[in-house]
C-alpha cells in the first residue's frame, strides 16, 4: 500500500526525483536509512526489514542506483512457504539484477532507477512486466503506474505535476510537500489518502516513514524521516 511519485528528467544531466511514502505494520521492525548488508559489498545504503533481513528501498550511491519496492496483489496459488521475501528485490536491483521469468515472491511493484532511467517491473504471481518511464511526473501504488482506478493517484497525481512545473528547482521537494499538506486533511482511512491509515480496508499497515532522493549517472543522494505517530502527517526534518 505504499505510494511512490517520481519525476523521470527530460534531459540526463538533470536529476531524477522520487519520493517514497511506506506502509506498514508499526509493530513490525525496521531499521532506519543505513548499510545494513555488508555482505553484499557494503556499498549499499537502504531501509532494512529487521525480520526478513531484506530492503524497503534500497540505494547504491557510488553507481547512481535506487530502487523501491510497494506490494501488490497476487493471484498465484502459492502457499506462503512456497514463496521468499521480496525484501531482496531491491538489493539485486541496486547491484544490477533485475527479476526475471517467475520470480518465487508475492506480487509486487520494483521502481529501478539508474540515473535518468526509471523502469517499472510490475509481478501479479502469475504474469511479469517491465517498461520504463517517460519524462515527466508518475505516482505508482499497489497497480499500475498513474493507474487512476487507484484513488490518491486519481486525485493527486495533476497536483505533483503542477507543483513540479511551478516550484523553483532548488525547492522541488518543498512543492511535493504542499500536495502532501492539503492531502492530509483528508482522514487517513479515505482512499484518496496519500499518507494512510489501511486497518480499515482489512491490512494492519499504516504510513509510517518517508524517504526523498535525487539520482544521478554518479551519485544518489537520499533523505529519511519518520512520522510524528503511524498515518499522522507533518513536514518531517529528513535527514541524510
Amino acid at each position: 500500500m505504499c505510494t511512490v511519485i517520481v519525476n523521470v528528467p527530460d534531459h540526463p544531466d538533470d536529476p531524477t526525483r522520487l519520493l517514497a511514502v511506506r506502509d506498514e505494520d508499526p509493530t513490525r521492525p525496521w531499521n532506519p536509512l543505513g548499510a545494513w548488508w555488508p555482505e553484499r559489498d557494503g556499498r549499499i545504503v537502504g531501509v532494512r526489514d529487521a525480520r526478513a533481513g531484506g530492503a524497503w528501498l534500497a540505494a547504491r550511491p557510488d553507481a547512481g542506483r535506487l530502487a523501491v519496492l510497494l506490494n501488490r496483489a497476487d493471484i498465484s496459488e502459492r502457499t506462503d512457504e512456497e514463496v521468499a521475501s521480496r525484501g531482496v528485490l531491491p538489493l539485486d536491483a541496486v547491484q544490477g539484477v533485475t527479476p526475471r521469468d517467475d520470480p518465487r515472491t508475492r506480487g509486487f511493484n520494483l521502481v529501478d532507477v539508474e540515473g535518468e532511467r526509471v523502469r517499472v517491473t510490475s509481478w501479479n504471481g502469475r504474469v511479469l512486466r517491465s517498461h520504463d518511464l517517460a519524462p515527466g511526473v508518475h505516482m505508482l501504488a499497489h497497480d499500475d503506474v498513474d493507474d487512476e482506478a487507484t484513488a490518491r493517484i486519481a486525485a493527486w497525481l495533476n497536483a505533483f505535476r503542477e507543483a513540479s512545473r511551478t516550484a523553483p528547482r532548488e525547492d522541488w521537494l518543498g512543492g511535493w510537500f504542499d500536495v502532501l499538506d492539503v492531502s492530509s486533511r483528508l482522514s487517513p482511512d479515505d482512499d484518496r489518502a496519500i499518507i494512510r491509515d489501511n486497518r480499515p480496508h482489512g491490512f494492519p499497515t499504516q504510513s509510517l516513514l518517508l524517504c526523498a532522493a535525487e539520482i544521478t549517472a554518479s551519485s544518489v543522494e537520499v533523505r529519511y524521516g519518520e512520522l510524528p505517530e503511524p498515518a499522522v502527517w507533518s513536514r518531517t526534518a529528513l535527514r541524510e
